[in-house]
């Protein structure tokens, strides 16, 4: 499943819904720690492709078969601007710069790749067979302090 994106803000709100419409319709119900997280990935990584590129983007969705049976949910935002996410310092008070910290923190994997003239950068969730209180098998999620990570 794919959506096309335009490099607009308002495209990442379309994005979200796109994605909620898409985890309903292979039975992830909202509320399910997975579709929470899932999303939240969402935001991060189609804002950094829309504010950080200004360039059409791409985002992919591959989601598990039967919701019961553990599985990998993976994710990918991939835009024709071919420079690498940079990690950046931002301290306390900054209103942004923590997306792909964001992404670190909870994707049970990510990275980039280079793509055409482009890059793909994507995340993965395993689904657990039975309910964990954490967002994936009982996984803690690490502290990053002040350290976060911008797409330029």
């Amino acid at each position: 499943m794919q959506l096309e994106i335009r490099p607009d803000p308002a495209e990442v709100g379309r994005a979200r819904r796109w994605a909620r419409s898409r985890l309903a319709g292979s039975g992830i119900a909202a509320d399910d720690p997975l579709a929470e997280t899932l999303i939240l990935l969402v935001s991060e990584l189609v804002t950094n492709a829309v504010v950080h590129t200004g360039c059409p983007a791409v985002l992919r969705l591959s989601l598990p078969g039967a919701a019961a049976e553990p599985a990998t949910v993976r994710l990918e935002v991939a835009d024709l601007s071919g420079r690498a996410p940079v990690p950046r310092c931002v301290d306390g008070d900054a209103t942004g710069g923590r997306g792909l910290a964001l992404v670190d923190g909870l994707a049970d994997r990510w990275g980039w790749s280079p793509e055409g003239a482009g890059k793909r950068i994507w995340c993965e969730l395993d689904r657990c067979a039975t309910p964990q209180p954490a967002r994936t098998c009982g996984t803690e999620l690490p502290v990053y302090g002040n350290l976060a990570y911008e797409a330029v």
